[in-house]
């Protein structure tokens, strides 16, 4: 019987990358992981360009909002075992305490929200992102956790964000 595992993924604004992986990751993750998304400042809404590729995908998108990770930090808040940032500045912020003392790793993806090009550019920068990001969760999701040692695991997880 594989274990549960419970997974943060986190950006500064909480409004594309961390929310897609979110949907992507509570999608092909079940029953054994249940993904949250959260930002150090959001920007309260989630991009449409990001709803549309996780429909595309035949995602669900409800209850996806874009959220601060304080949520994450209070008494009450779901046990960690994994958080992973997925923009450059919020891997390099001071983060809260998490619950349960999870593996943290870097999986930066490239902005497709800082684009400030036509909007077929745009719509390709989020599909590449959402490529990215559930290429990198699939492997994740192939990893052996129940026999990989913290030192093991913290290097995989480690080597996801480089591919």
């Amino acid at each position: 019987m594989q274990a549960d595992y419970s997974v943060l993924f986190l950006c500064t604004g909480n409004s594309a990358r961390s929310i897609m992986a979110e949907a992507i990751m509570n999608q092909k993750g079940q029953p054994h992981f249940t993904a949250y998304s959260a930002g150090s400042r959001p920007t309260g809404a989630v991009r449409p360009e990001a709803l549309r590729q996780l429909k595309a995908a035949h995602l669900p998108t409800h209850g996806l909002r874009s959220k601060n990770w304080g949520e994450f930090a209070q008494p009450g808040a779901p046990w960690l075992d994994f958080v992973f940032t997925v923009c450059d500045n919020a891997a390099n912020e001071v983060c809260p305490v998490w619950p349960g003392q999870p593996l943290t790793a870097h999986w930066g993806v490239p902005d497709p929200a800082a684009l400030q090009e036509a909007p077929g550019q745009i719509e390709k920068a989020f599909r590449d992102a959402f490529f990215l990001l559930d290429r990198r969760i699939s492997l994740f999701l192939s990893l052996p956790l129940s026999t990989l040692d913290q030192f093991s695991l913290k290097k995989e997880i480690d080597d996801l964000g480089r591919q």
